[in-house]
């Protein structure tokens, strides 16, 4: 860049020095034209073109010296630079260098110790060899000793064992046959228990009072006064309009309602509550606030409908079906809620329907409405498998669901998949283990025995109770329990199974024996 300027100033110098020599030539050349007096005035120009001339070129030889030094400085500069870069850099891969050495001897002395532990893990694997030999020995006149002692060989004492187990297992198959016949004797019995556990649900007797009362709980005793109001104006008037007792007692700060319509006790409790908290209570409040109860009582039961339907996928039910739906909420069937029942069944025809490759729609929506004639069974006569056939072919049921609904008690015979399908789903949900009937502390307490009588055997690392009951299954140490004393453990624990409960069906004893190798890849 400095060079090029040098040569731009030498230029611009013969420029001046050439126009110069132009001027004066051609003012020469004038003034050989013009008259005398003329003459004077041309040398003097001429003379004044020179002198400018030679300043010009003495001005661009000044400048181009002070460019040439200007470059001459930065270009050293530049290479002193450059140099101390150099040397930087020259400091920088001699550490490198010597970080590689520090690196490389560490290396070899790592090596020379992994040299050192082969041999050492060399050692210990032959001494391993030699005691593994020495114990297979001693398991070996082990063996003789225990035959000379017992006047058997190996093969014969295992097919004593055989035997004995095949004994056993003979009689279980008699006891099972047995069972069987015993069940299928009792059928019939159960079938009229059935009935007649329903009858007297239906009608409301006192064994279930549990299930026909809703309890209130008061800020205080003296709320009970104004319930009660003058000569007991307000409690009529709110039993007039709910269609439920209010027992009144000495159970402190609660009031009790009493009716079979678990609607109608709903409505009562929601009213009540409005009055405690609102604390006006008079006949004509009363009367006000059931009414507001009742509007919030079957929105309820209408929002539970439509939930069912969306969370199970089914749609274009028709609205009167989604409110009977959701008055399930309300009803139980031998201590079961109805409500949840019938999503139950619904889930599991779903299920069984898509292993089986049939409309899982369809399945969905029979479970659903297989109970919906218990919405209304205590206001009509007959079944609720008629009664919920007879409402869905009111609203507009396909035939299939229909039929589904009815025979899912067997009042019609099942003549379709989805008949069977909605019959084995309601079938599951019931008699589940802690579904109906059973306590739940008495379901509890099986599960915990099971586990205590297979822990109480040796060997047994841990137990777990599965299945909601019908399986316990057994965790066994690998170097107490071998596979062949597994199987005699598994009938061991049975046996005391049998012995020490009380339990419906049956339970099965699965022994686990677990032989498990760890290492660690580093």
């Amino acid at each position: 860049m400095k060079i090029e300027q040098i040569f731009l100033l030498f230029a611009v110098a013969v420029i001046a020095l050439g126009a110069g020599f132009a001027i004066s030539f051609f003012l020469k050349k004038r003034t050989e034209s013009q008259n005398a007096n003329a003459g004077e005035n041309a040398v003097k120009l001429l003379e004044d073109a020179k002198r400018e001339s030679e300043t010009i070129i003495r001005e661009a030889a000044i400048q181009a010296k002070d460019v040439v030094y200007q470059a001459k400085a930065e270009f050293e500069k530049e290479s002193i630079e450059k140099k101390r870069d150099l040397q930087s850099l020259e400091k920088r891969v001699q550490q490198k260098e010597e970080n590689l050495d520090k690196k490389i001897n560490l290396f070899d002395q790592r090596e020379i110790e992994f040299s050192k532990r082969e041999q050492g893990f060399s050692a210990r694997e032959q001494l391993l060899v030699q005691k593994t030999e020495k114990i297979e020995q001693l398991v070996e006149e082990q063996r003789k000793q225990l035959e000379k002692i017992s006047g058997m060989t190996a093969s014969e004492a295992k097919a004593l064992l055989i035997e004995s187990l095949e004994n056993e297992a003979k009689q279980d198959a008699a006891k099972k046959i047995k069972l069987i016949e015993e069940e299928a004797k009792e059928t019939a019995d159960k079938k009229s228990k059935e009935i007649i556990s329903l009858a007297i649900q239906r009608y409301a007797g006192e064994y279930v009072a549990e299930r026909t009362v809703s309890v209130v709980p008061l800020p205080s005793d003296e709320m009970k006064g104004r319930i009660i109001g003058r000569e007991g104006r307000n409690i009529r008037a709110l039993e007039a309009a709910t269609g439920i007792d209010l027992i009144i007692d000495d159970t402190p700060e609660a009031v009790i309602l009493s009716g079979f319509n678990p609607v109608r006790r709903e409505v009562a409790r929601i009213a009540l509550e409005k009055l405690i908290t609102d604390g006006r209570i008079h006949p004509g409040r009363i009367e006000d606030v059931v009414h507001k109860a009742e509007e919030e009582v079957e929105q309820a039961i209408k929002d539970a409908g439509e939930q069912a339907a969306f969370d199970l996928g089914v749609h274009g039910i028709h609205p009167e079906i989604l409110r009977l739906i959701g008055r399930l909420r309300y009803r139980t069937s031998y201590s079961q809620n109805v409500y949840q029942h019938s999503l139950e069944v619904a889930f599991l025809c779903g299920i069984m329907a898509a292993e089986l490759g049939i409309n899982v729609k369809q399945a969905k929506r029979a479970g659903l409405l297989h109970d919906l004639g218990k919405a209304v069974d205590h206001e009509v006569e007959g079944s609720h498998a008629v009664i919920g056939a007879e409402l869905a072919r009111k609203y507009g049921e396909t035939p299939k669901i229909i039929h589904a609904i009815m025979a899912h008690h067997e009042d019609e015979k099942p003549n379709s998949v989805l008949a069977v399908l909605v019959q084995a789903a309601d079938a599951l949900s019931g008699a589940r283990p802690g579904a109906r009937r059973e306590m739940m502390e008495t379901y509890v307490k099986r599960l915990e025995d099971l586990e205590k009588i297979s822990t109480s055997f040796s060997g047994v690392t841990n137990a777990f109770a599965i299945q909601a009951g019908r399986e316990i299954r057994v965790m066994v140490s690998s170097e107490e329990v071998t596979d062949e004393t597994a199987v005699i453990l598994a009938k061991d624990i049975a046996k005391k199974i049998e012995t020490d409960m009380t339990y419906p069906g049956q339970i099965k004893v699965n022994v686990i024996r677990e032989t498990r190798a760890i290492e660690y890849a580093r």
